[in-house]
């Protein structure tokens, strides 16, 4: 089977409870590897810490893998919809990978990234949809879901430990000062 043909992720009802963290899974688009290079990497990071100042969340954990990324936060406001923070995490690094390739001249992968609508063309750096949403309300489970992240790149066979992959909170939550994204701290209270 080959990407293409893979049927979308399963999505989950979003539900915004007070109090509740959030885990996330979404995938680039066609499950395509679209962040294998650091360059699309860091996209992520300064959408993650845009977020953080602009939609009010507590980031607690991540990891940036070639094709998907997985993300905990706890919204700090009482009131909020998750439309808005997938949007504000979403579209800056959707903008950032559309303006690259139309800058360096890479017509085959912009091709390749823009899907028809009737008679209308959209760029899609993402899948579709919201992708995978659970709350989390339990220390433990918080615990449990923080080490599923970090695991990530351990299981694919990218490194031997996960404090070995830059691009996941594993190092900050090991004390390592020179990460990419510093994370809040985790408080279900």
């Amino acid at each position: 089977m080959t990407k293409s043909e893979y049927p979308p992720r399963k999505t989950r009802r979003t539900i915004n409870e007070p109090g509740h963290a959030h885990f996330l899974t979404f995938s680039c688009q066609k499950r395509s590897p679209l962040l294998s290079k650091d360059r699309s990497r860091q996209w992520v990071i300064d959408a993650l810490s845009r977020l953080r100042e602009n939609r009010n969340v507590a980031i607690w954990a991540y990891v940036i893998m070639p094709e998907h990324v997985h993300l905990l936060f706890l919204p700090r406001d009482r009131i909020y919809e998750m439309g808005p923070i997938l949007a504000g995490l979403k579209a800056p690094v959707s903008r950032a990978a559309k303006a690259f390739l139309q800058q360096t001249g890479n017509d085959v992968s912009l091709r390749r990234l823009t899907v028809r609508h009737g008679d209308r063309e959209t760029f899609r750096f993402w899948q579709p949809g919201g992708g995978y949403d659970e709350n989390i309300w339990k220390e433990k489970t918080v615990e449990q879901v923080i080490a599923y992240i970090h695991a990530n790149p351990v299981r694919r066979g990218l490194v031997e430990r996960p404090t070995d992959w830059r691009w996941s909170s594993a190092q900050a939550h090991a004390g390592i000062e020179d990460v990419p994204l510093k994370m809040d701290p985790v408080d279900l209270s």
